[in-house]
Parts: structure tokens; C-alpha cells; sequence
């Protein structure tokens, strides 16, 4: 069973930064792709960004530029840093690895 345990989120105001941690339990961490997801009121949960086993990300359009993923491989944690945040980030966050979800992290920026 593998367990993901996410930490980091909060409320922020806009142009804000928060950073979003994510520890795996699992030690086939660094051969697999890890990612975030969030989902706002009301919407369907959607991919943030993703981390690939080589190191390469892919980033959703809205947040490119702004959030950057990384993933520390000796401590089995993916990280999302959040920079120069909009009220339309606000959302549930969730952490993904090898089809897992972890429990959710709210973000919240509001002004």
C-alpha cells in the first residue's frame, strides 16, 4: 500500500507563494512520474504539472511560469512550489504517484 502525505497548503493572498510537499512511501519513487492535481469548487480535478523518472516536468498552461515542480529522490518527496499566485489557483491540491492519490491540501488565496 503506498501512502502519500502532503503538506503546505494554507491561505495566501494574491501574488503570494506557498510550497506543497508530497512524501511517498515508497522506494520505486524515482522510477516512477509524480505529478499535482487540484480541483476547485465545483469543477473537475485537473493536472497542475508533472515530474517524469528523468527529471523533464510538463506544467498545465495556466501555471507555467508561475509553479515549479521538483522531486527530491533520497527523500521520496515531490515538491510544488507556488509563486505570484491568482484568486483562480485556489483549490484542493492533490499528489499522484504510480495511480495514488494523496488525502488533498487546501490552497486558498483570496484577498
Amino acid at each position: 500500500q503506498v501512502q502519500l502525505v502532503e503538506s503546505g497548503g494554507g491561505s495566501v493572498q494574491p501574488g503570494g507563494s506557498l510550497r506543497l510537499s508530497c512524501a511517498v512511501s515508497r522506494s520505486i519513487f524515482r522510477y516512477y512520474g509524480k505529478g499535482w492535481y487540484r480541483q476547485a469548487p465545483g469543477k473537475e480535478r485537473e493536472l497542475v504539472a508533472i515530474i517524469y523518472s528523468g527529471g523533464s516536468a510538463n506544467y498545465a498552461d495556466s501555471v507555467k511560469d508561475r509553479f515549479t515542480i521538483s522531486a527530491d529522490n533520497a527523500k521520496n518527496t515531490v515538491y510544488l512550489q507556488m509563486n505570484s499566485l491568482k484568486l483562480e489557483d485556489t483549490g484542493v491540491y492533490y499528489c499522484w504517484f504510480n495511480g495514488n492519490w494523496g488525502q488533498g491540501t487546501q490552497v486558498t488565496v483570496s484577498s
